[in-house]
């Protein structure tokens, strides 16, 4: 019972990493509310989950919103113990092709979202004495890639603001660490639209594929198992730092 008597709320709860973490959080005795725009899958999965989880209407770029999420959260469960900002969006695009409104876009669900979810959890996770916040960056975060501009540019801002938190949480003595898991191309609905066409005389999941010394894709549920570790007590000695989990690609 890895996280008993804590409580965990997750943007982007409804679907990939963050459904996993969702499943994880309640299997090791904790209490999961599940944030996100689709209320359909939200719900359901919560329902799944039993008296443990709980559902909340979250748009992560409106910060009402967030303030709503994290006051539901404490009435529900009597405090806030842990954040897992793991809603995000995937735009290909070039520096050359990328419009002005794209870029805002992604880095408004992105970036803005994750500080958004910070802003909010740490005053009521500093009633509640402490815990851990996990942000959800990516390879992306750690290195260029051409194809993906915007998306490198919103994962770079969540790695340096995770540092940011970290350091200022541990300045005002909040008991709140904060860290940043890296993955590599986990087979998510995100990815979804990338597997199918050709690259390079290869279909698109094959190319993705190849990326990886490893050789395949990750699972959702084994980030879930990393950003476990960093909500556990298990960690307690590690904030503001990368976790990356994505099968040797950074290698």
């Amino acid at each position: 019972m890895r996280l008993e008597n804590k409580v965990v709320l997750i943007s982007g709860g409804a679907s990939g990493i963050g459904a996993e973490t969702a499943r994880r959080v309640v299997r090791e005795g904790g209490k999961a509310v599940l944030a996100d725009r689709d209320e359909a899958k939200g719900r359901a999965l919560a329902e799944e989950l039993g008296a443990s989880a709980a559902f909340a209407a979250l748009d992560v770029t409106d910060e009402a919103a967030w303030q709503k999420a994290v006051a539901a959260t404490v009435d529900s469960y009597g405090g806030l113990h842990g954040l897992l900002n793991a809603a995000g969006i995937g735009v290909r695009n070039s520096i050359e092709d990328c419009s002005l409104e794209e870029y805002r876009r992604v880095n408004d669900v992105n970036s803005m979202g994750t500080f958004l979810g910070c802003k909010s959890a740490i005053p009521a996770m500093a009633r509640s004495g402490g815990g851990s916040i996990v942000n959800i960056s990516s390879v992306l975060g750690l290195r260029g890639a051409s194809y993906a501009m915007a998306y490198c540019a919103s994962k770079g801002a969540v790695r340096s603001l995770t540092k940011n938190v970290a350091m200022h949480c541990a300045q005002m003595k909040y008991g709140i660490r904060c860290n940043s898991v890296h993955p590599g191309y986990i087979d998510t609905p995100m990815i979804a639209p990338r597997l199918s066409g050709t690259i390079d005389n290869m279909t698109g999941r094959q190319w993705l594929e190849a990326l990886h010394p490893l050789g395949r894709l990750g699972r959702a549920e084994e980030v879930a198992d990393m950003i476990l570790f960093l909500l556990s007590d298990e960690s307690t000695f590690s904030t503001g730092s990368e976790f990356v989990c994505d099968g040797g690609l950074t290698a």
